[in-house]
Order: C-alpha cells, then structure tokens, then sequence
C-alpha cells in the first residue's frame, strides 16, 4: 500500500541529502550517471517519485540557466528558417 502522507522531516532531510550527494557526484564525473549509478538508486529510494521528477527537472533548469548566465542565448541556428 503506498502512502500518501507528506513525508517527516528526517524523510525530507534523508531525501535531500541523497540528492545532493547523487548531483555532486554527476558535478564530479560530468553528468555520467553509470558512474553514480548506487546514489541514484539511493536518491531513488529515500524520495518520493514525484520530488525524483522535480528534482531531475530542476537540475536540467539550472544547468540551463547557469549556462545561460556564462554564456549568454544563442538561438539555435535552424530558427526561422524553412
């Protein structure tokens, strides 16, 4: 039976901290999941599937928008064109 309760904070505090070690390891091997592959399975299991798609969503954000910060928009080329 899967619970819907909102998770305890020792659940949101283990949830978080298997995230944030699963992210510094894709920060350490340059996104290669195979090589965090035990902290995504534990990042998997310490948190609700849902904050799991959250929080892959907001890593792929703020990727973006630090990218964004040092490198400025560049509209992809294809744009407009036919």
């Amino acid at each position: 039976v899967a619970k819907m309760s909102a998770p305890t904070m020792e659940e949101r505090k283990a949830c978080w901290g298997a995230r944030d070690e699963f992210w510094q390891c894709l920060d350490r091997h340059a996104d290669d999941v195979s090589k965090c592959e035990k902290l995504r399975l534990s990042f998997e299991s310490q948190c609700p599937q849902q904050w799991v798609k959250y929080f892959d969503k907001r890593r792929d954000f703020l990727k973006y928008k630090k990218k964004l910060e040092t490198e400025g928009y560049h509209p992809p080329e294809a744009a407009g064109k036919s």
